[in-house]
């Protein structure tokens, strides 16, 4: 946590100053499953359920990899917001030139150990021989696109970190934008199949890399740069290693959590992975669309964090959960009464259409169990708790896997789904009483 030594630098949190965070990013997280919905629409069209189970198989590992690296946004972000608050612009800017060093460097090693990473992510995952081989070609192809794709994390959070959450709807609508366009051009137009999908992404990764560079070039004109000495700073670089390292730790445990789902939607057989598959599509709209709320309190918690300043702090808790609870009220009622025909326009397959139809009432419920994890996220990175956010994931884990051993025998993909919805709740509750006693320890007392 910054701590800089000057008095509390006060500023106004209010209803608006937090829409106009949340809104544009809300769009612009939305736009990411939306970009999730026309791969598996796209690929649905072909009316093979082992394709559509590929891209899933495909996204987890990606997921497992990219996500992995996540701190590149959220990290950038809690760390660019103190800097902002505590009014040390040098170190804005430095923050960014470290994110990006690390993102280049991840994005290469991945494509330097692709094969280890492709053939022990299939080897969990599983699924058919089918579903397999199309997660193979899917891979080979979007692996290129890792360095890109962890630039964009770093962009998009020192982006968010400022305040500017214009420019980072517009930079994901581009990516997004170009990625859906090529996607239906490949695949419906040129009939590339699942590489299509695959190399849309790769294209639209690089393209979105070039913009954000440029629109950062153009922010930096006129001012001058950090010195290698700052950027290199050992005890800032190892508080931004420390504090990615904690993210990082959270992040593969939460995606291997949603990895686990996906692997025993697979072991239920082809059918019941792509109806899984498509219902957590329902999930991820639902929590990208409470995530706009959470960006917006990174920002304005990791302001009055670097200002030091509590009544920032409390108005932005208390405004960013209230907002989030009535969004996750409302897409739930979408997702309850739209299901059906969200269902039939992402596959042809009757079989998956039928078994979708029999557990769309836990993706519906998603959003509401939800919620409070994702705004208490939003919370703790802003704050740069991410100790507190690794060690709540883990026991949230641990009591996901004992649910599942319980449930899954008794009630099969109901219980899949059951463990799934306790083991958001659990995070979110427990976020919620370490939060109270780590704003004490900032701030004193309220």
């Amino acid at each position: 946590m910054t701590r800089p030594s000057r008095d509390p630098r006060p500023f106004d949190v209010t209803n608006r100053s937090v829409l106009a965070l949340a809104i544009p990013m809300t769009l612009a997280y939305l736009s990411t499953p939306i970009l999730g919905v026309v791969d598996t629409a796209v690929i649905g069209q072909l009316g093979s359920a082992a394709l559509v189970g590929g891209i899933a198989v495909g996204g987890i590992i990606f997921d497992l990899g990219f996500t992995t690296f996540n701190f590149l946004r959220s990290g950038t972000t809690g760390m660019t917001a103190q800097a902002t608050g505590s009014g040390e612009e040098r170190e804005v800017r430095a923050v960014l030139l470290r994110a990006l060093i690390v993102a280049v460097a991840a994005g290469l090693a991945m494509i330097a150990l692709q094969w280890p990473i492709r053939e022990i992510g299939i080897a969990l995952l599983g699924g058919s021989d089918e579903v397999q081989a199309a997660t193979r070609t899917y891979f080979t192809w979007r692996i290129h696109s890792a360095p890109f794709a962890l630039a964009n994390y770093a962009l998009l959070g020192w982006l968010l970190g400022l305040g500017r959450a214009g420019t980072g709807l517009f930079l994901q609508t581009f990516l997004n934008g170009v990625n859906i366009v090529l996607s239906i051009l490949f695949v419906m137009g040129l009939g590339w199949g699942v590489a299509g999908v695959a190399l849309s992404t790769l294209i639209a990764e690089a393209s979105t890399t070039l913009l954000g560079c440029l629109i950062i070039w153009r922010a930096f004109a006129g001012r001058r740069p950090p010195s290698l000495r700052r950027i290199f700073n050992a005890r800032r670089f190892a508080r931004m290693l420390s504090v990615n390292r904690d993210i990082m730790i959270r992040s593969l445990t939460l995606i291997f959590a949603f990895g686990f789902f996906t692997a025993r939607g697979a072991a239920q057989g082809d059918v019941v992975l792509a109806a899984n598959a498509i219902l957590e599509k329902f999930f991820l709209v639902g929590g990208y669309f409470l995530d706009g709320f959470a960006s917006a309190a990174e920002q304005i918690v990791g302001r009055a964090l670097g200002a030091r300043y509590r009544p920032a702090f409390d108005r932005a808790v208390r405004l960013t959960l209230v907002w989030g609870f009535a969004l996750a009220g409302l897409a739930a009622v979408v997702f309850w009464y739209g299901g059906p025909w969200l269902i039939a326009f992402m596959t042809t397959s009757e079989p998956v259409r039928e078994v979708a139809a029999v557990y769309l009432v836990w993706a519906a419920l998603t959003p509401l169990f939800g919620v409070l994890a994702f705004e208490m996220d939003g919370i703790f990175i802003g704050a740069t708790w991410s100790r507190d956010m690794r060690n709540m994931m883990l026991v949230s884990l641990a009591l996901y896997l004992a649910t599942y051993a319980v449930l899954f025998p008794a009630f099969g993909n109901h219980g899949l789904w059951l463990s799934l919805e306790l083991f958001l709740g659990v995070r979110g509750l427990s976020l919620g009483f370490i939060g109270r006693i780590r704003a004490r320890e900032a701030f004193g007392p309220a």
